[in-house]
């Protein structure tokens, strides 16, 4: 019983690490989606995608891989629950805040690299059809 309550705790305070500490700079990922703020990608990278995109450490990777332009946003703590996370194609992520919808695209190179590593890259832009 203490194990589970544990697991609980740890999970969930994981999950706020990912929340967006300031209602400003706020910037989504254009692979996933996940809603954070400039400082947070740059310190932590995306919580989904960094073994790919690298952000963390990187300013110039933030900029290049998430966009200030986005529409509502979701708060997913139980991705594998949720019929939301299934019809926004974010069941198989990490526990956060993602957008509806990320205008942009990823930069054409970073898009050959993912690629190659066996990544297909879908727009989070519901306004276009990708």
């Amino acid at each position: 019983k203490f194990c589970f309550w544990k697991e609980l705790s740890t999970s969930i305070m994981a999950a706020l690490e990912t929340v967006p500490k300031d209602l400003r700079h706020m910037r989504a990922c254009l692979l996933c989606s996940l809603v954070k703020t400039i400082d947070q990608f740059e310190y932590d990278g995306c919580d989904n995608c960094d073994s790919y995109l690298q952000m963390k450490g990187n300013r110039e990777m933030v900029y290049d891989c998430t966009s200030s332009s986005f529409d509502g946003i979701i708060a997913m703590m139980s991705p594998e629950d949720s019929w939301v996370s299934k019809w926004q194609r974010i069941s198989n992520f990490k526990p956060g805040i993602y957008a509806v919808s990320v205008t942009g695209r990823l930069p054409p190179g970073i898009v050959r690299e993912l690629k190659s590593r066996g990544v297909i890259y879908k727009s989070r832009d519901t306004a276009i059809k990708s």
